[in-house]
C-alpha cells in the first residue's frame, strides 16, 4: 500500500475505494500489516482480480492504493471475485 502523505490514517479505518475507473465508490475497512494490507468491502464486490489497483478515497480526495495480491470470497482463494 502506498499513502500520498507517506503515512496511513491508522492501522484500521473505514473509506471508500475503487477498483475500475469508472466504478461507483464502494465501502471499505483497510486493515493495515506493514506495506500489505486487508481490504473488507462493506458488500460483495464483483469482478475483483489479482493484479488490479484499488484506490482509497476519503470523500473525492484520493489519498492511496496499492495492488491486488489475492482475492478471497468466505476465505477462499480465487482467482477472481
Amino acid at each position: 500500500m502506498n499513502f500520498f502523505t507517506g503515512k496511513a490514517p491508522a492501522t484500521d479505518f473505514h473509506c471508500t475505494a475503487k477498483f475500475r475507473y469508472r466504478q461507483q465508490d464502494v465501502g471499505v475497512t483497510v486493515h493495515l500489516d506493514g506495506d500489505n494490507a486487508r481490504i473488507e468491502f462493506d458488500h460483495p464486490v464483483r469482478a475483483i482480480t489479482p493484479g488490479q489497483a484499488v484506490v482509497l478515497y476519503d470523500g473525492t480526495e484520493c489519498f492511496g492504493g496499492g495492488t491486488i495480491n489475492v482475492a478471497y470470497n468466505d476465505a477462499q482463494v480465487l482467482q477472481y471475485v
